[in-house]
């Protein structure tokens, strides 16, 4: 699943830090979302799009399987 994390936290001036502590999540946690070792739960992802204050889909992308 791509995604657009690091484009709308560099857009907004956040770090990796920042959005982590916001969505009560490691550092780390978002660095695999952003590089896609990872894909969220559908909790985490909602968490995500609010603090962007958009939906699930303007910021995770499915592709298929």
């Amino acid at each position: 699943m791509k995604n657009r994390i690091a484009e709308y936290r560099k857009e907004r001036g956040m770090t990796q830090r920042e959005l982590a502590d916001l969505a009560s999540v490691s550092r780390q946690t978002i660095t695999s979302l952003e590089i896609g070792k990872y894909n969220p739960s559908i909790i985490l992802a909602y968490r995500i799009a609010a603090i962007f204050l958009c939906k699930i889909e303007d910021i995770f992308i499915y592709e298929g399987e």
